[in-house]
């Protein structure tokens, strides 16, 4: 119990410290080498054609044995390293549990990465704009107006809250190092393959139903945590409720409006709506009211919101945890 606490605190303090050095190997880089590789050799061996619409039964198999080596693969490597290092030198292993956990969050990168896109729009103009967002988010983005970037990257903040910290930080909670990987390594299973295209709504299925099963209980913790950030830091927590009681469902996915909707109805804007992936429009429901336009600091509103959410969770995390430490 000691340990683990140690683990989770100095992990969440080296993500807000340092984030993510882009000269450093990340962990999430060689997970999704290793999907790329097994679905390649998937494809080839049994012969899977994105034509062939037959292959409904065979696409899902193929799909189910994706996602069973890859948790497989990374997640027996990476306890037996953790064995293996117990056995070495019982320090190794409290340092290799507290990279794995620093590595599974995403708090100051996320904010670093959207702030790019802040910035190119605001000193350099839309193309800038949209070539910043185009590294954070999975739409095509060579026609998006300056409020569609906006937008983009508000959606992409309010949805990474949940996937890219409470939820990492929900399962490293309770099961410690390997449970924020695992789910971490789902969630990259679900950004790659979990598409509604021709080639992934068979081959992605299994991993993307996996993924809103584990993001059920933290995007809705997500949502809440981003309702409490409202008082902090300014935003209207009574729209922030009705916007998020009316419009949590209206996305395709399960959890991913659950943040949509309070930080729509917490900056009091519209988000979501139609969007183009791989050149194929979808017809997105729209969240929100849209009492006004987006602007520029609405990406430093959220991101504010997604902070305070991280540290509100953290100190949850850390009050109980030594509550239950203290009375052991």
């Amino acid at each position: 119990m000691k340990e683990q606490i140690g683990v989770i605190c100095i992990g969440y303090l080296l993500d807000r410290i340092i984030g993510d050095p882009h000269r450093l190997w990340h962990p999430v880089q060689g997970i999704g080498k290793l999907i790329n590789w097994i679905e390649k050799l998937l494809w080839r061996l049994l012969g899977l054609s994105e034509e062939n619409e037959e292959q409904k039964i065979k696409k899902r198999f193929a799909g189910g044995l994706l996602v069973f080596f890859v948790l497989g693969i990374v997640m027996g490597i990476t306890a037996l390293l953790l064995y293996l290092s117990g056995i070495i030198l019982p320090q190794l292993q409290f340092v290799w549990k507290c990279i794995i956990c620093y590595q599974m969050l995403a708090v100051k990168s996320l904010k670093t990465e959207s702030m790019k896109v802040y910035k190119s729009l605001k000193k350099e103009g839309i193309e800038a704009g949209r070539k910043a967002v185009s590294m954070i988010v999975g739409r095509d983005t060579d026609s998006l107006s300056q409020e569609g970037v906006i937008k983009a990257t508000v959606e992409t903040i309010a949805e990474n809250t949940s996937d890219g910290v409470i939820a990492p930080l929900f399962y490293m909670c309770i099961f410690g190092p390997l449970g924020g990987l695992l789910y971490k390594t789902v969630n990259t299973m679900d950004s790659m393959i979990g598409y509604k295209n021709r080639r992934y709504i068979d081959f992605g299925r299994i991993a993307a139903r996996l993924d809103d099963i584990l993001n059920y209980i933290p995007a809705r913790l997500s949502a809440l945590l981003m309702l409490a950030a409202c008082s902090v830091t300014g935003g209207d927590t009574h729209q922030a409720w009705q916007i998020y009681k009316r419009d949590r469902y209206r996305h395709l996915s399960p959890n991913a409006g659950q943040t949509e909707a309070v930080c729509a109805g917490a900056l009091n804007i519209e988000l979501a709506g139609p969007a183009c992936y791989f050149g194929e429009m979808y017809d997105k429901p729209s969240i929100g009211d849209g009492n006004r336009k987006v602007e520029l600091e609405d990406i430093v509103r959220t991101n504010e919101l997604m902070t305070v959410s991280a540290n509100i969770m953290f100190l949850i995390y850390v009050i109980i945890a030594m509550t239950i430490y203290l009375k052991l």
